[in-house]
């Protein structure tokens, strides 16, 4: 449905992004998830804490910790404030990588 929105040039927001990069982390896409978070990026589409948190989660699940912990950065440096979602899913990510030490930072 996202790549047909983007066919009709309808106005990929940052609603549309964050609902799509959701549900990719749930359904295990969490590659394609991380793909429309860059697409996201490029498109200059309003970052906020939903967007982030959605590829944060799709990083927990699959214990990408190194990227999880850039896109915390990321955040701090684009000015989104980080919520307890977002934590935990970065948390999540270090703990399913094998890296629960960095959790604990």
């Amino acid at each position: 449905l996202f790549g047909e929105m983007a066919q009709r040039k309808l106005e990929l927001d940052t609603i549309t992004f964050s609902a799509t990069i959701s549900a990719c982390e749930k359904g295990g896409e969490w590659e394609k998830a991380l793909e429309l978070f860059n697409a996201m990026l490029q498109s200059k589409t309003q970052l906020d804490t939903v967007s982030f948190s959605a590829a944060l989660t799709a990083c927990g699940k699959a214990g990408k910790w190194e990227k999880a912990l850039q896109l915390c950065k990321d955040m701090a440096h684009s000015q989104v404030e980080m919520d307890t979602i977002a934590f935990n899913a970065a948390i999540s990510a270090c703990d399913n990588g094998g890296e629960w030490e960095k959790a604990g930072m």
